[in-house]
C-alpha cells in the first residue's frame, strides 16, 4: 500500500493562473520526481515556477529529506535506501496512482535505464527525457560510436565492435598504438575505465573491468579506444524538441577531475576561443539531430593537445553540472526540459542564445579530503549558504540533517558567476569560504588549494591536472598514524603549556 505524507499546508492557488506568460501553459500538470537530494529540490523549484504540482518519493534513510519537505505531495517507496529508487515498475505505479501525467528522472539511479522511458509511454506517462531507443542506443558506446562515425562526428580510433578475448584485444592495441582504454560498453560515470600503457597492463586489465562491467552496469561487454593522453574534457548542452529544432547552450569545461570523477566545472571553457566554440556546439548539434534526440542532453568531447575535437559520449539527461550553463545564458534547462516533453516547440532559436561572463561550479562533496577523500557521512550540526552577487547554491542539506550512508557524498552544489575570469576567482573564493557546514568534513577546503593553484589561474589545465600537481596530491594523501599521532601530542603539549 502506497502511503502519503504531505510536506505541509500549502496555499491555494488558482488553476488559471498557474502561468503568467501568453503562451498556452504546460500540458504536463503533475511530476513524480523518480531521484531525491539536491536535484530533485531542483526540479520541484522549477515545478512551483510553472504551476505544477510536484511529487517527491522517498525511503526510510530519506523521511527527512529536503526534497519530502519541499514538494507538494510525497510519497513512501519501501525501507531500502536504494530498492525503491530503482524499481521502475514501483515507480510508474505510484506516478499513476499519485495522478501524474509525467515522470522526472533527474540524474544517476533510473535517469539512462531506458525501461524506465518505455514503462512511462506504455503507461501513458510522459518522460521527460529523450525516447527509450535513443537512451539504449547512446548508453551502448560501441552503438554510439558508430552512429557518430555516420554523423561525421570524429571519434577517437578503437575498436569496431566489442572485443571477444584479451588475444583479439593485444592484436588491435598492437595496431592503434599504447597507450589504450579498456571501456565498458554501458559503462558511465568514470566507472568500468581502465588506461593500459603496455601489453602487460593490458593483460592484466582485461578481466577487471569485464568485472566492473557486469558488477556495476550488468553488461559484460568492453571496448577499446586509443587513449587521448592528457586532454581537456569539453562537453555541450543541447536541447532539442519533438518539432525538428535542436540547438546548443554551449560548452562546459569539466577537465579538473580525481579518478574520473569531476570537481569543478566551468562555462564557458577559459580554453576555448570563438572558433573552436562554435565548432564544437556545431558538432554537439550534428550528434544529436543524427540520432533524432529529443529533450535536454550532454555531448561529451576530448580535446587533443593539438586542438582536436572527439567524441566521448552523450548523456542522455540532465547534468550535474547543468547550473552554470543556466549561469552564462540565463536558460533555466530544467524548465525547457519539461516544456519539451510537453510537445511545445523550443522558446530559442540559436541565434538568441548569448552568454555573457563565466560561471564555475564545485561538488561540495561530504568527504575528507586530508584522508583519501574518505566519505564523511553524519549529522551536520551547522548549516549555512554563502550569499552576495553571483552566488547560487543548489544542495538538500540542513541544520540538523543527517547525510545517509547510502548515497552519494555529494550534499550541494556552489555556482558562482561573474563577468570576467579574475572576478570568477576572486568570488569563488570569497564564497567558499563564506560556506559553513559543520558536523562533517567536506571537500571546500581542497576547492580553495584548486584556485590557489598558479596554472589553474591562468586558465590552464586537462585531465590531469590534480596528479600532475603534487602540492594537492599531498594534500590528500593519507597521514601516516605516526605523524596523527605525533600532532595530537603536539597540539596536547601546546595546550598544557610545555
Amino acid at each position: 500500500m502506497v502511503t502519503v505524507r504531505l510536506s505541509g499546508p500549502r496555499p491555494f492557488r488558482n488553476p488559471s493562473d498557474r502561468h503568467n506568460s501568453q503562451e498556452s501553459p504546460p500540458v504536463i500538470q503533475k511530476i513524480l520526481i523518480a531521484n531525491r537530494g539536491e536535484i530533485a529540490v531542483r526540479i520541484i523549484r522549477a515545478c512551483a515556477e510553472m504551476g505544477i504540482t510536484s511529487v517527491a518519493v522517498y525511503t526510510d534513510a530519506d523521511r527527512h529529506g529536503l526534497h519530502v519537505k519541499k514538494a507538494d505531495e510525497a510519497y513512501y517507496i519501501g525501507p531500502d535506501s536504494l530498492a525503491g529508487y530503482l524499481n521502475v515498475h514501483r515507480m510508474v505505479n505510484i506516478a499513476r496512482a499519485a495522478g501524474c501525467d509525467a515522470i522526472h528522472p533527474g540524474y544517476g539511479f533510473l535517469s539512462e535505464n531506458p525501461q524506465l522511458a518505455l514503462q512511462c509511454q506504455r503507461r501513458g506517462i510522459r518522460f521527460i527525457g529523450p525516447s527509450a531507443e535513443v537512451i539504449r542506443r547512446m548508453g551502448d558506446k560501441v552503438e554510439a560510436r558508430r552512429a557518430m562515425i555516420e554523423a561525421g562526428v570524429p571519434v577517437v580510433p578503437g575498436s569496431e565492435g566489442n572485443l571477444e578475448t584479451v588475444d583479439e584485444a593485444l592484436a588491435l592495441a598492437e595496431q592503434i598504438g599504447y597507450p589504450i582504454m579498456l571501456k565498458a560498453t554501458t559503462g558511465g560515470g568514470g566507472r568500468g575505465i581502465r588506461r593500459c600503457d603496455d601489453p602487460q597492463a593490458l593483460s592484466r586489465n582485461y578481466d577487471r573491468v569485464l568485472s566492473e562491467a557486469t558488477k556495476a552496469f550488468g553488461n559484460a561487454q568492453i571496448f577499446m579506444e586509443k587513449a587521448v593522453v592528457n586532454p581537456r574534457h569539453i562537453e555541450v548542452q543541447v536541447i532539442a524538441d519533438s518539432h525538428g529544432h535542436a540547438i546548443h547552450l554551449f560548452e562546459r569545461d569539466c577537465s579538473i577531475q580525481r579518478r574520473h570523477q569531476k570537481l569543478v566545472e566551468i562555462a564557458p571553457s577559459p580554453q576555448l576561443n570563438d572558433e573552436q566554440r562554435n565548432r564544437i556546439g556545431e558538432l554537439a548539434v550534428r550528434a544529436a539531430t543524427a540520432v533524432g534526440y529529443e529533450n535536454a542532453g550532454t555531448v561529451e568531447f576530448l580535446m587533443d593537445t593539438d586542438d582536436s575535437f572527439y567524441f566521448m559520449e552523450m548523456n542522455t539527461r540532465l547534468q550535474v553540472e547543468h547550473p552554470i550553463t543556466e549561469m552564462i545564458t540565463g536558460v533555466d534547462v530544467v524548465q525547457e526540459q519539461i516544456r519539451i516533453a510537453s510537445g511545445l516547440p523550443l522558446k530559442y532559436r540559436q541565434e538568441d542564445i548569448t552568454r555573457r561572463g563565466f560561471a564555475m561550479e564545485f561538488r561540495i562533496n561530504a568527504e575528507d579530503p586530508k584522508n583519501d577523500f574518505l566519505p564523511s557521512f553524519g549529522r551536520i550540526t551547522r548549516y549555512f549558504a554563502p550569499g552576495g552577487p553571483g552566488v547560487r547554491t543548489d544542495g538538500a542539506i540542513y541544520t540538523g540533517y543527517q547525510i545517509p550512508p547510502h548515497y552519494d557524498s555529494m550534499c550541494a552544489k556552489l555556482i558562482i558567476w561573474a563577468l570576467d575570469w579574475e572576478s570568477l576567482l576572486n568570488r569563488a573564493s570569497r564564497a567558499l569560504r563564506d560556506i559553513g557546514v559543520y558536523g562533517v568534513k567536506t571537500t571546500i577546503p581542497y576547492h580553495l588549494e584548486i584556485l590557489k593553484n598558479e596554472d589553474f589561474r591562468r586558465g590552464r589545465f586537462d585531465t590531469s591536472f590534480v596528479e600532475s600537481h603534487p602540492e594537492l596530491t599531498e594534500y590528500s594523501v593519507r597521514r601516516p598514524t605516526r605523524e596523527i599521532v605525533a600532532v595530537i601530542a603536539a597540539a596536547i603539549a601546546a595546550h598544557r603549556g610545555l
